[in-house]
């Protein structure tokens, strides 16, 4: 089994809906990965691309016993079953669903770069990751609470706004509580 990290984002439509969507696709069925824990919901505003919506974002962290291609594979199932429309990078969109890390894993492929190539530049990855995991380590750049603190203080307090939603919770396959 191999520890993945994977990004969850929404800001078109049901958003909240687009995300436990995500997270049932992704942890159902027989070769299904096996759930660790997910992370708080955030509200974030959009990082580069068009004028937008805010998004809702939140990560997963998951023990796989397949490939990372394999995880992509039902990362990209999960859009598609929520209309994912690849039309304007860094557009909006019903569902976002990036893998971040796998392992130690690291490749260059451009179908699957890993780790994901501008998650340490990330807060709404960042912060909801280490709420999973106070230790955690994005391989190749470091504790990802060095890497948060590097991003809040290089964006300012505007840069890139989080705000935790106590209101929204996302559950686990079966209705589970996370943790």
């Amino acid at each position: 089994m191999t520890r993945a990290v994977l990004s969850l984002g929404s800001n078109l439509g049901d958003r909240m809906k687009a995300l436990q969507g995500a997270v049932d696709a992704l942890l159902d069925g027989t070769d299904a990965p096996a759930p660790v824990a997910v992370s708080p919901v955030y509200e974030t505003a959009p990082v580069g691309g068009p004028e937008q919506g805010a998004f809702l974002n939140a990560v997963i962290v998951v023990d796989h016993d397949g490939t990372p291609r394999s995880l992509l594979e039902r990362a990209r199932a999960a859009e598609e079953a929520f209309d994912r429309v690849r039309e304007v990078r860094w557009g909006p969109r019903t569902l976002d669903v990036d893998v971040i890390a796998f392992g130690e894993v690291r490749s260059d492929d451009p179908e699957l770069t890993l780790p994901h190539p501008r998650a340490h530049l990330r807060a709404f990855v960042l912060r909801p990751w280490l709420d999973l995991d106070p230790l955690a380590r994005l391989p190749g750049h470091g504790p990802v609470a060095d890497l948060l603190a590097k991003v809040t203080a290089e964006s300012g307090q505007d840069g890139q706004r989080l705000r935790r939603r106590t209101d929204l919770r996302l559950l686990l396959p079966g209705g589970r509580n996370p943790r």
